[in-house]
Parts: C-alpha cells; sequence; structure tokens
C-alpha cells in the first residue's frame, strides 16, 4: 500500500502526450517476475494518469516469440536485455536499443512448515532434498540467473539431479508453493508478495550470478507508441525507481 501511495503521489507532476486521454488502454507483455507486482503499478498508474494496463504474462522467451509472431503488444516489459534485444534486433521496436528498468534479484524460497526450516543456501545440497523448482533457464532470465549460481556455488552437479524445471518463475514459485518441490529458486518479487511471506521464507541467493537488468521496449507498430513510452518514462521516475525495493526489484539508477 505505501509503495502505490507514494506513486500516486507523482500524479500532479507527471505529464502525458496531449492525445493520450484518448487512448484508455496500453497492452503490456510482462516477464513472469513481475506478476506479483503488476497490479500495484497498474493502480498507481490507472490514478495518475486515467490509462489502464492491459497485461500478459509469460517467460521472456515466449512473450519474445509471441510479439515476433504479430502479437498486438504496445510494449515488452522483459526481465534481462538479451529478449527485448531480439525483439529490436528483429526491427519491431522503435527504440534503438532496450531500456533498462529494474535490476532483479534470485532468491531460495520455502515453505514455512517444511522440515528443511531454518532455511539456508546449504539446504540445496541437504540430503533430504529431492526435488528443486528452478525456471527453464532457456526461457527465463531468472532460470538462467540460477543456473549460473549453482555453477558458480560448485553444487550443481549435487543439485541437477533433483531440478524441477518450470516454464517461468511464476510457474517455479507454484510449484514450491503447492509442496511439487520443497525448495525453489525464485525471483525476490515474488518471495516479497503479501502470500508468499505468509506461507514461506528466503534468503538471497549470493549475488554470483549475472546482473538481472530487466529492460523493455516499445513496439515499432504499436498505435499508442507516445502513451507506451510515457508508461516507461513513468516508471523510469524517482518515485517510482525509489520505491521498487518495496516490491522486490533494485532501482536502474
Amino acid at each position: 500500500m505505501a509503495v502505490i501511495l507514494l506513486c500516486l503521489a507523482i500524479s500532479g507532476g507527471f505529464f502525458l502526450p496531449t492525445n493520450a486521454w484518448s487512448q484508455k488502454e496500453l497492452h503490456v507483455a510482462a516477464a513472469a517476475d513481475l506478476q506479483p507486482l503488476m497490479p500495484a503499478i497498474v493502480e498507481a498508474y490507472k490514478h495518475a494518469t486515467g490509462i489502464g494496463l492491459v497485461v500478459s504474462y509469460g517467460s521472456s522467451a515466449t512473450l519474445t516469440t509471441q510479439i515476433l509472431n504479430g502479437a498486438p503488444m504496445d510494449i515488452f516489459l522483459g526481465a534481462d536485455f538479451v529478449f527485448p534485444e531480439k525483439v529490436v534486433a528483429a526491427g519491431l521496436s522503435d527504440m534503438k536499443e532496450p531500456t533498462a528498468y529494474a535490476r532483479g534479484a534470485l532468491v531460495l524460497w520455502a515453505r514455512k512448515d517444511s522440515p528443511l526450516q531454518p532455511l539456508s543456501m546449504d539446504r540445496l545440497t541437504d540430503p533430504r532434498v529431492t526435488r528443486v523448482a528452478v525456471a527453464n533457464e532457456l526461457h527465463a532470465p531468472y532460470g538462467r540467473a540460477a543456473i549460473a549460481a549453482l555453477h558458480k556455488l560448485k553444487i550443481y552437479k549435487q543439485v541437477a539431479p533433483h531440478l524441477v524445471v518450470a516454464e517461468n518463475i511464476a510457474q517455479a514459485a507454484q510449484f514450491v508453493e503447492s509442496g511439487n518441490a520443497q525448495l525453489g529458486l525464485i525471483s525476490l518479487t515474488a518471495a516479497n508478495s503479501a502470500h508468499f511471506k505468509q506461507i514461506g521464507t528466503y534468503v538471497r541467493v549470493p549475488t554470483v550470478y549475472p546482473e538481472i537488468r530487466q529492460c523493455a521496449v516499445v513496439m515499432a507498430k504499436s498505435k499508442h507508441r507516445a502513451e507506451a513510452h510515457a508508461f516507461l518514462n513513468w516508471l523510469l521516475t524517482p518515485a517510482v525507481q525509489e520505491n521498487l525495493h518495496s516490491l522486490g526489484l533494485a532501482p536502474i539508477r
């Protein structure tokens, strides 16, 4: 709630293009790690501008494929630089390169009723562990980060036989929540949500993995490019950036 109220406070000083009010909705393709926090963003932006956000979620790879195949999106909020760059390389963005809007973090999460509590990174090699949820490293930047971290921590060979691979990071979190996995390497955005804090605990994974630099691109064929750029600019305002921590992200600047 605090972040929503603070975001709302900037509405008086935030200006949109003069034609923005004629377009009441923007179609947003959002990486799965953003699913827990987008409702707050949608509410705050609607209050600030009168423009609604219609959000579609998926792994960054899946959303990129949809965009390359002609999905009518106005803006793509990816979980890294690589997938938005593929949209740029295909000539489907009106931007020369993706714009970073936040930095993500990887955590290890388990249910509070798990016998593996208290939680620590050492639990990944606990002999009782037979199922560890991760996102698909080919489709999801957080999955790629998880595998990179396991290699850097020199425990990949021990953990690899126990990996349960999800399509995206939101599904990886669901696997642990449902009991289909005992541990999950998931996004801080998921672990920091009210629901997951209520039912589980997390520890941050040491930052031995490549930076998760979340980037956005505006679609060249969008009929509402000015409004899409205005939304991206809003995400980069100090009032929003300074409060990303409360949503499980870090500011880009």
